[in-house]
C-alpha cells in the first residue's frame, strides 16, 4: 500500500494556511461535529436514564402482571403455589386494594390503598428497600398499622406514630341512616423512591385489608406476579390465567404504565435522529472546507500529477485530509460526551441547589432528579454514524480534486 497520500493529506490538514477564512471554516467544521457528538451522546443517555428509572422505580413498585378474582381468588395459596413454579415467574404475592380519601388533623389527600403480605411483598417489589422510616415488618406487628409515602406523609403531616383516618367510597346502613366507612389506621413507616408513587400510594396488612372490604378471613382480591424479564409479562400473563381455576381478570404493566415507557422510547427514537441531523450538518460542513482547499491547492496537485501521482491517489489525499478534521471533531465530541453523561445529573442537581429552584418536579413527572446511563452501545453507533458521514462529505470534494488538469492549473502560475 501505497503511504504517499496519507502523508501528504496529513500534512495538509496540520499545515498552517494563508487564508485565514479556509482556517476558520476547518474550525467551524470541527467545532460543530464536537458539539454534535457531545450533545447527542449527553441526551440519549439521559433517555436511557429515564429508561432505566421507570423500569427500576415505577415498575419496581407495580406489579408486571396482576390475576384478579371476582371478587375474590378461590384458595389463593394454592394458586400462588402452582403460579410461582411456572417458568420466567420470580415472585408471587398477594394483593387487595381499595380507593381511599385519608384524612388527618392537617390535610385530606386520595390514594390507592394497597393490603398485602410484607413478607411476601419483596419477593415482587422494592417497597422494603425504599422505606424512609419505620419498618415494612411492623405492618405484621401493628393491628392496623399503615406504611404511606413519604409525599403522601407529608400532605397529611403525619410521621410514625400518628393516626389517619381511611374514608372508603362503600356506605354502611343502619336504623342512624347511612353513614361512610371510615377506618383508623395507625402510621407505622413511610416510603420514598423518589417518584409519583409516593403521594399516591399507601399498604395495610393483607388480613386487615380483608376485614376493611368486609370479604371473610383469609380472601384476597389478586395475586400480584413479578418476571424474570418484565417483557414476558403481556405474553406470560396469559398462560397463567388459563391455568388458574376461576372466571379472572388479568392486567399487566404495559396496560397502566406501558404508554410512558413507549412514550420514552419514542422520544429517544425520535431526539436521536433530530440530533443525527446536527452531527450531519458539521460533517457536510467538510465539503466546504475541503471545496476551497481544492480551489486553494490547486496548483500542488498539479505539481503533484506531474510528479506521477494517479488521479486516485489525489482523492486519497484529500479523503484523508477530511477524515482527519472529521475524526478529530468526533473524538472530542467523544470525550466531551461522556464526561457530560457520565456528571450530567450531578451538575444539574448543583445548578438547582445554586438557584434554588427544581427542573423536574415530582408532581409532573415521574421522578424529582435528572438521571443519566452511559450506554457503550449508543456511543458506538454514534461514533459511527459520524465517521461514515464524515468520509461521505469528503468523496466529493476530493473527486474534483483528482479531475484538476495539471496544464490547466499550471497555465497562470
Amino acid at each position: 500500500m501505497n503511504l504517499l497520500p496519507v502523508k501528504i493529506g496529513l500534512r495538509y490538514a496540520r499545515a498552517k494556511r494563508k487564508n485565514h477564512f479556509i482556517s476558520f471554516i476547518s474550525f467551524s467544521s470541527i467545532a460543530g461535529l464536537a458539539l454534535g457528538v457531545a450533545v447527542l451522546i449527553t441526551v440519549l443517555s439521559v433517555m436511557n436514564g429515564f429508561d432505566r428509572e421507570l423500569r427500576q422505580r415505577i415498575l419496581g413498585m407495580v406489579p408486571h402482571a396482576t390475576v384478579w378474582g371476582d371478587p375474590t381468588l378461590t384458595d389463593w395459596k394454592s394458586t400462588a403455589e402452582m403460579v410461582s413454579k411456572m417458568p420466567g415467574v420470580v415472585g408471587v404475592a398477594p394483593h387487595t386494594q381499595a380507593q381511599v380519601m385519608f384524612q388527618s388533623t392537617r390535610g385530606v389527600h386520595g390514594a390507592l390503598l394497597n393490603g398485602i403480605d410484607p413478607d411476601m411483598e419483596a419477593k415482587i417489589s422494592i417497597l422494603d428497600e425504599n422505606m424512609k422510616s419505620g419498618s415494612l415488618s411492623a405492618l405484621n406487628e401493628k393491628h392496623f398499622g399503615i406504611v404511606l409515602g413519604a409525599q403522601l406523609a407529608r400532605m397529611l403531616g403525619v410521621s410514625v406514630g400518628d393516626k389517619v383516618t381511611a374514608l372508603l367510597p362503600k356506605a354502611n346502613v343502619s336504623i342512624a341512616g347511612v353513614t361512610p366507612t371510615l377506618k383508623r389506621f395507625t402510621v407505622v413507616g413511610t416510603f420514598s423512591v423518589g417518584a409519583e408513587l409516593d403521594s399516591s400510594l399507601a399498604y395495610i396488612n393483607i388480613a386487615g385489608a380483608a376485614k376493611l372490604k368486609r370479604y371473610p378471613a383469609g380472601k384476597v382480591e389478586a395475586l400480584r406476579i413479578s418476571f424474570e424479564n418484565l417483557f414476558d409479562a403481556p405474553t406470560k400473563i396469559w398462560d397463567i390465567a388459563r391455568a388458574v381455576p376461576g372466571q379472572n381478570r388479568i392486567s399487566d404493566w404495559t396496560r397502566t404504565h406501558g404508554n410512558l415507557f413507549q412514550a420514552i422510547q419514542m422520544e429517544k427514537t425520535m431526539i436521536g435522529l433530530l440530533l443525527t441531523l446536527i452531527v450531519a450538518v458539521a460533517a457536510f460542513n467538510i465539503v466546504s472546507t475541503l471545496v476551497m482547499v481544492v480551489t486553494d491547492k490547486q496548483s500542488d496537485i498539479a505539481i503533484l500529477r506531474t510528479m506521477g501521482l494517479t488521479s486516485g491517489q489525489i482523492m486519497q489525499v484529500f479523503v484523508v485530509q477530511g477524515v482527519f478534521i472529521g475524526c478529530l471533531g468526533t473524538v472530542i465530541g467523544l470525550v466531551l460526551g461522556v464526561a457530560a453523561a457520565l456528571n450530567v445529573s450531578g451538575v444539574i442537581a448543583w445548578v438547582e441547589g445554586l438557584m434554588g429552584t427544581k427542573f423536574l418536579n415530582s408532581d409532573v413527572y415521574f421522578i424529582n432528579y435528572l438521571p443519566s446511563e452511559l450506554q457503550w452501545s449508543d456511543v458506538q453507533l454514534i461514533v459511527g454514524a459520524a465517521f461514515i458521514m464524515t468520509v461521505v462529505a469528503t468523496l466529493y470534494p476530493a473527486w474534483r480534486a483528482s479531475k484538476v488538469e495539471p496544464a490547466e492549473a499550471l497555465r497562470y502560475e
